[in-house]
């Protein structure tokens, strides 16, 4: 638990707290759910817990509109109820990292409330970013930018003035040139890494710093997020933002070990590496396999460009197939792939809009594609981020009914976007029950019969389930990881094979054929094999 590098292979586990186990049976997930779940979470294997947040919040963004960054919503528990949780994953051998929102707080936030309290100018509005609108009287936005969750991005208060918010009108933007939000955040780094946080995943790392100098650019002047590589867009990736960082670094290094930071930043792969360096947060998320279709080409074509990426920042690649921002992998896989030349791969979003109705979805053959892709990931060199559930198989969820919906995605682009709901639908642990064991009474979210097939319960014990797979997977992987490098090996085009050091080799069949195994002893496989023969949509580990 001492090693300063735990985190460059680490196996993370996502839990998203408000959808994964529920110990007081209100329907909402709770950190004493996570603590009874320790035993679960040490027997899959994994290395470390990402806890996305569990902090006060009205929920206008499932938790990420934060209300106090130091303390915990009653609904999920309390700060004892914290640090029972990271005692328990600490004696069973598994770190801690915990998600910081600093682009924007809540607008039930203190300062926030203090700020529509203030007059125009004042120390107190400073800490946000509010503007006067534009137009003979005011009554229009400072610029027509729109919010990523949809709309305007400014959101008017009652004395006329405009404040920004990138996501949703309940997150109003930090002013991150104010020295009293920089110190504010320093301090709560600091108060999560005394109660034992080992390392903070920082949302939307790439947009704290902004040039808001008037005129403020129209929208069809900016480049998309994460297609610039200037540094100079007003309020995506601009270069300013690795001061910050910096600062963030100095405290994270007081601490043995150094406390360790990911950043959540959808970037151009030019500039990922500066949020990874070892003078600013150390690692960065790397998002292209989870935006790749199952794909030979480009499955190595990510992979190269990343390991290259890692070695000239000295960071360790991570990786990643799902998480709570997007369709779940499984269905991805099962849906027909992009368009040729779309510059990304099935998103599924779609196949959500229209209730799980088209395009068709092949769920046997996502789970089969879902189960290959991750046993190859789990064999590159690098961080392995999970997401919960998907050691169960479990697919997204569509057909959620519009009244249950609760991201704002969905409220604010009706008919456009689902939202990410159908990934956050609360766990099945038991095949039955009100929740599926989830909790005494029924979940947030409401959960598909199906759900009752993919429980942890119905899975324990068969040796062929998802479940065990991950199991034997993460416990080869911790057996087998040595130096963070691969050799790749001949093969034919809808093949991918590499060698790690000390002999270890995965090989991934992506076409529609078997192929004939490599000579070895075989480890470990993403389903059955046929004889000496590698069928389609499998990988298999040989020593």
């Amino acid at each position: 638990m001492t090693d300063p590098n735990w985190w460059r292979q680490a196996a993370v586990y996502q839990i998203y707290p408000r959808s994964f186990s529920d110990a007081n049976g209100d329907g909402l997930g709770d950190l004493p759910g996570v603590t009874a779940k320790v035993p679960y979470l040490a027997q899959l294997g994994v290395d470390a817990v990402w806890l996305s947040p569990f902090y006060p919040s009205a929920l206008a963004d499932g938790g990420y509109d934060v209300d106090d960054y130091r303390n915990v919503d009653p609904r999920l528990g309390s700060l004892d109820d914290f640090d029972d949780m990271a005692a328990a994953l600490h004696a069973a051998g598994i770190k801690l990292i915990v998600d910081i929102v600093p682009n924007h707080s809540s607008n039930r936030h203190a300062w926030f409330r203090e700020a529509l309290a203030s007059p125009r100018g004042s120390a107190a509005r400073s800490r946000y970013i509010f503007r006067d609108g534009t137009g003979p009287d005011g009554n229009l936005p400072p610029s027509d930018w729109q919010s990523v969750f949809g709309g305007s991005a400014w959101e008017q208060v009652p004395d006329g003035q405009w404040y920004l918010h990138l996501f949703a009108p309940e997150q109003p933007d930090f002013n991150w040139e104010n020295p009293e939000v920089r110190g504010e955040f320093l301090t709560t780094l600091r108060f999560w890494s005394d109660r034992c946080v080992d390392g903070f995943r920082i949302d939307v790392a790439h947009a704290l710093a902004k040039d808001l100098t008037e005129p403020l650019a129209a929208a069809a002047e900016l480049t998309a997020e994460g297609e610039g590589t200037a540094g100079t867009h007003p309020f995506w990736d601009r270069d300013e933002v690795h001061a910050i960082f910096a600062e963030w670094r100095k405290l994270f290094n007081e601490y043995d070990p150094p406390r360790t930071a990911v950043a959540e930043a959808w970037v151009h792969a030019s500039r990922r590496g500066r949020y990874a360096s070892p003078e600013g947060l150390g690692q960065a998320f790397n998002f292209d396999l989870l935006q790749a279709d199952f794909d030979a080409a480009r499955f190595r074509e990510i992979i190269t460009a990343n390991l290259e990426q890692a070695a000239t920042t000295g960071a360790s690649s991570t990786w990643v197939l799902s998480n709570h921002d997007v369709v779940r992998h499984a269905t991805r896989y099962g849906l027909p792939s992009a368009p040729a030349g779309s510059k990304k791969g099935q998103d599924g979003k779609a196949w959500v809009l229209s209730g799980g109705t088209e395009p068709e979805l092949d769920r046997g053959l996502g789970l089969r594609r879902a189960r290959a892709a991750t046993l190859l990931m789990l064999a590159l060199p690098g961080s392995a981020y999970l997401y919960q559930g998907e050691e169960l198989g479990l697919h997204e969820v569509a057909e959620i009914p519009d009244a249950d919906r609760q991201d704002p995605t969905f409220h604010r682009s009706p008919g456009v976007d689902k939202g990410r709901d159908g990934c956050r639908v609360p766990l099945p642990w038991t095949t039955d029950g009100p929740s599926f064991g989830f909790g005494a009474g029924q979940a947030h979210l409401p959960q598909p019969e199906e759900f009752a097939a993919a429980a942890v319960s119905g899975q324990e014990h068969d040796g062929a389930s998802t479940l065990n797979f991950y199991r034997q997977a993460l416990a080869l992987r911790g057996k087998q990881q040595t130096a963070e490098e691969l050799h790749w090996l001949d093969s034919p085009s809808t093949v991918l094979h590499f060698r790690r050091p000390g002999g270890w080799q995965s090989i991934t069949n992506f076409g529609t054929e078997a192929v004939p195994l490599p000579e070895g002893s075989v480890l470990h496989s993403s389903g059955p094999l046929d004889g000496a023969q590698l069928p389609p949509a499998t990988t298999a580990w040989l020593a």
